[in-house]
């Protein structure tokens, strides 16, 4: 009987076998791509027209589903991609399939057609990712005409990270609609369109390139979160959703459709918390989130507005850019200028929302007042008065029983806070109440029993948080200081 175990000699012989093999495929020459490319296109193929089309870094997936959706568009086109060995460091060089054609430099001449390689690129939110072709040519039939569509991701140096899609062929008419329609697919079939997405600069890299794209949940707010004095809500939902909602109207009576809000106030105010919610209520919209580095980027933040219509920008913190310059020459205007100046490049048509949000309203002004007419509404969010402090109350509420009668005098006392610092107010008093069921001071200590803030624990709360050695604390909750 053959013993069924391997021995050492197998996995020697094993070894030779599969170091054999691997010379030999090593020894085996590839196809020179240049050949490929003749006999695909023809022996004159190095007189045949070029016609190259780029995009931004991050539409390397878009431009990935357009091409797919060309191919895939007609019965008659057929296709075979190649990927091109042979070329190291490919994607910081500027070359198109001409220049494998008539070899132009000598790395070129030898560049070889093999597997294609491609890159896992994000497409949507929750980590989805789908596999792009990476410096892969494509050898397609329409019907009976031969082209070559070159797919390439290219970062030549700080200013030139783009994508870019060579395309030959006999008939220079053709290829321009080729690339014509693989734009306009490119656009309509966009994976950005009605997500949320956050674009910022590279993490390690210049603030130039690499523009990363994150895929954001859209925030789930309902309006009865949202606490502020009468009007002001309505006020500010006429001017974001109410203008979307009836753009067909505004646009045949002659009224334009981008729009500037401006949400300012004391930090802790609400503004953040207003945006999310209106965010909420345009479930269908493309939202294009940017701050801090990624203020730099407004153009092309822009640009994809204009192209993912309807679309809301939003912009937290303005203020911090009003004094920042711009990367560009001295004396060049601060970004805040380059900010107000792409707003007023909108077309009158285009369904763009810029939702602006500031701590500090009084250095947006002399900027705002030189540039006029490009926020059309700026809403200050006050501190809650009376009446909202309860309500707010009311609202972080949650599960937790209340079994107080002090509650006049706790609204009294946080005159000047705001609603973070309720919010934090009800969870100490909650933490307190829960210690004491802990020591066997209530009945209610059962692990799934709603907590009983009574007005002790309120008061005690209360008296550590505006306790003067909780200046900092106060501070971040966004009360005034003693």
């Amino acid at each position: 009987m053959e013993n069924p175990e391997p021995e050492l000699a197998d996995v020697a012989r094993l070894a030779r076998r599969f170091l054999s093999r691997a010379v030999e495929a090593a020894r085996t020459p590839e196809r020179p791509l240049r050949r490929v490319l003749l006999d695909h296109l023809g022996n004159d193929a190095g007189s045949l027209p070029t016609v190259s089309a780029s995009w931004q870094p991050y539409d390397h997936v878009n431009v990935q589903i357009a091409l797919d959706a060309w191919l895939a568009a007609s019965r008659v086109r057929q296709h075979e991609i190649v990927g091109v060995t042979g070329v190291g460091m490919m994607r910081h060089m500027d070359v198109s399939i001409a220049d494998f054609i008539m070899a132009t430099r000598d790395a070129l001449g030898r560049a070889g057609a093999g597997g294609v390689i491609t890159t896992a690129v994000p497409c949507g939110p929750g980590g989805q990712t789908r596999a792009c072709v990476s410096n892969g040519i494509y050898l397609v039939h329409d019907g009976d005409v031969p082209l070559a569509i070159m797919l390439q991701p290219s970062d030549r140096g700080p200013l030139h990270a783009e994508v870019l899609l060579h395309v030959v062929g006999a008939d220079i008419r053709r290829i321009e609609a080729v690339l014509a329609d693989i734009r306009r697919l490119a656009a309509e079939c966009s994976v950005f369109r009605g997500q949320v997405v956050s674009l910022e600069p590279e993490v390690f890299g210049p603030a130039r390139l690499a523009r990363v794209i994150s895929f954001l949940p859209r925030p789930a707010v309902d309006r009865s979160q949202i606490v502020l004095p009468d009007g002001l809500l309505e006020e500010i939902e006429r001017q974001v959703i109410g203008i979307g909602r009836h753009s067909g109207r505004l646009l045949a009576s002659g009224q334009h459709l981008r729009r500037g809000i401006l949400l300012h106030g004391a930090p802790g105010t609400g503004k953040t918390h207003t945006v999310s919610y209106l965010l909420s209520q345009l479930p269908d919209v493309t939202v294009i989130a940017i701050s801090g580095r990624a203020l730099t980027l407004i153009a092309q933040a822009c640009s994809m507005a204009r192209a993912l219509q309807p679309a809301v920008i939003v912009v937290e913190d303005v203020d911090l850019i009003a004094e920042e310059r711009t990367m560009g020459r001295p004396g060049e205007h601060p970004l805040l200028f380059q900010l107000l100046n792409e707003m007023e490049g909108l077309n009158s048509a285009d369904n763009v929302t810029f939702l602006l949000t500031s701590n500090r309203a009084e250095l947006l002004e002399p900027a705002l007042a030189a540039r006029p007419g490009r926020v059309d509404l700026a809403a200050e969010l006050p501190l809650p008065d009376a009446a909202a402090r309860r309500q707010l109350i009311g609202l972080y509420q949650g599960n937790l029983v209340l079994d107080v009668s002090s509650l006049d005098t706790v609204i009294k006392r946080t005159d000047g806070v705001t609603a973070p610092f309720l919010k934090e107010l009800l969870r100490r008093a909650a933490l307190l109440a829960a210690e004491a069921d802990d020591r066997g001071d209530s009945l209610d200590g059962a692990d799934d029993a709603p907590i009983r803030v009574t007005d002790e624990h309120l008061t005690a709360a209360l008296d550590e948080l505006l306790d003067s050695r909780g200046q900092l604390t106060r501070v971040l909750l966004g009360a005034k200081q003693a």
